[in-house]
């Protein structure tokens, strides 16, 4: 599981004493920093999207820079937190636990009747979390939550004024508080968020199939410049897990265009030189027709240089990319035992798109991949809420890996073999360059031809070509210059184009006047 590259950039924020590490991986770097030491922030989420979590590691941080941290529960005993804390590998000893209703509050003989017994019960409150601040001097506090003491108070104007009195008493004793809500109040009621220096919502989504997903977003920060939107989190063993909404416009760089081979002379021939780093290639087609196998090719042209790579498999078992390559006299494995090349099988029913994200920056900043191929998009689509955001996501996904200098490789399958042939989703914009594969049939078989759409950095070939596969690996022929249609599936010969045998020989051209083309035939 990535976590080590979680920032917006990758510059780190200089160490500054007003600010206060939140110990969430992520988090710091939405922050700029941090949370502002000595100020009152609210932590709202429904219940179950993290929020007890989020403040054990805020207090468990504290507690290893050597600063008092105080948990005061009114939802949970000490013992239930403790629970929480040992399913992720922690102990709470280094922490105080503070219950307000202990087994005594609970007997129905304390109970009184002069005095409503809000009013009562609320005082008695304040002045308990009073005394174990003023006992312990923490430096972090986690009062947990205030939907209890929403209800004490039992109108509006009691409530706030309550709250600003925690606000005012908090600050004067040099306290770092989070403020837990599971949002039982109204939806309109926005008193908390005016009264709090900053406000971090927590959510979760869930989703017809597979797992929810888990988002969180700074409502409000004040005097801090924070990075806005959703960002996807993970909470799991060990903690909650922040992924930064990527930003390409932070990771600006100066880079020089290189244009590498990619290990076949006439698919370079096509593109006009190879890829070009810095640039990315679309690799468009119906299922079958060669789009694997081609970024398998260029992948290999990259580890035979000495370059890193990192391949995401979404569609294709791990086993059989591996045995079909080999088979084409293209085996992967030294390379992914040296640990040139790194194949992650991506689960889209259980990884959100930030995970996505922060994985392909911990390939290029941490692993070095200079190359990178997305295999397949028809499955990433199934990991974002719909095409409009999938879009967005790579337009910055493709922009960041540009900048960075990367080659990559996307493919997307269409759906149809011949005649009209359609993709779910239009990315021409967004790529660089557009590998085209169709089917067509000759001699009496179904062949494949290749050509480049487009290509931003270099004159390419405009012309179709005859692609074949076999023992020797991807073969690419001569150009198709006696076929009209070719692109359409239903073409038309005229006349003597060799075409390519199994063994990547060229055969003699058909005929012109005994020439069987797909949806009919041409006579004499």
């Amino acid at each position: 599981m990535p976590a080590a590259i979680t920032g917006p950039a990758p510059a780190v924020p200089q160490p500054d004493d007003s600010r206060v590490a939140t110990g969430i991986a992520g988090l710091d770097d939405i922050l700029n920093g941090g949370l502002t030491r000595d100020r009152v922030y609210l932590v709202e989420g429904t219940p179950g999207t993290g929020k007890t979590t989020l403040s054990l590691q805020f207090l468990l941080e504290g507690a290893k820079r050597g600063e008092v941290g105080l948990y005061i529960t009114l939802s949970e005993t000490a013992e239930e937190l403790r629970a929480v804390a040992a399913t992720h590998g922690w102990s709470l000893d280094a922490l105080s636990l503070f219950e307000l209703v202990d087994e005594a509050g609970l007997d129905p003989d304390s109970e009184q009747s002069i005095l409503h017994p809000s009013e009562v019960e609320l005082g008695e409150t304040t002045r308990a979390v009073m005394q174990q601040v003023e006992a312990l001097r923490p430096s972090r506090v986690v009062f947990d939550s205030l939907s209890e003491m929403r209800l004490l108070a039992q109108n509006p104007l009691r409530y706030r004024r309550q709250i600003l009195a925690f606000k005012q008493f908090f600050a004067s004793r040099q306290c770092t508080v989070l403020l837990l809500d599971d949002r039982t109040s109204e939806p309109t009621d926005l008193q908390l968020h005016s009264i709090a220096h900053g406000v971090i919502s927590l959510e979760q989504v869930p989703r017809d199939f597979g797992s929810e997903r888990r988002r969180l977003r700074v409502i409000k920060m004040r005097g801090v410049k924070f990075l806005g939107g959703y960002h996807d989190f993970r909470l799991d063993t060990g903690g909650l897990i922040l992924f930064p909404r990527l930003v390409a416009a932070a990771h600006r760089r100066d880079r020089a265009d290189v244009s590498s081979s990619t290990g076949n002379a006439g698919l370079d021939a096509l593109l006009g030189g190879g890829l070009v780093s810095g640039t990315n290639t679309l690799l468009t087609g119906p299922s079958g027709a060669g789009k694997t196998t081609t970024a398998v090719r260029c992948v290999l042209a990259a580890l035979e240089r000495g370059e890193r790579a990192t391949y995401y498999l979404f569609d294709e078992g791990l086993h059989t990319l591996m045995e079909r390559s080999a088979s084409l006299g293209m085996d992967l494995r030294s390379y992914v035992e040296s640990g040139l090349l790194t194949i992650q099988q991506i689960d889209t029913a259980e990884l959100s798109p930030g995970e996505f994200a922060c994985r392909v920056r911990e390939a290029v900043e941490l692993h070095g991949s200079s190359m990178l191929v997305v295999d397949s998009l028809n499955a990433y689509q199934h990991a974002m809420p719909g095409e409009q955001y999938l879009i967005l996501q790579l337009h910055e996904l493709l922009n960041y890996l540009n900048q960075r200098g990367v080659k990559t490789l996307m493919i997307l399958g269409q759906h149809g073999l011949v005649g009209e042939v359609r993709a779910d989703f239009d990315l021409s914009y967004l790529s660089d360059s557009i590998l085209l594969f169709r089917f067509f049939e000759a001699h009496g078989e179904v062949r494949t031809a290749i050509s480049v759409l487009k290509s931003r950095t270099s004159r390419h070939e405009h012309s179709i070509r005859e692609f074949r596969l076999g023992s020797g690996g991807l073969q690419v022929g001569e150009a198709l210059r006696d076929f009209e249609g070719v692109l359409s599936g239903l073409p038309t010969y005229r006349g003597e184009t060799s075409m390519l045998q199994a063994d990547g020989s060229p055969q003699a051209g058909p005929q012109a006047s005994r020439t069987s083309v797909a949806g009919g035939s041409t006579g004499a």
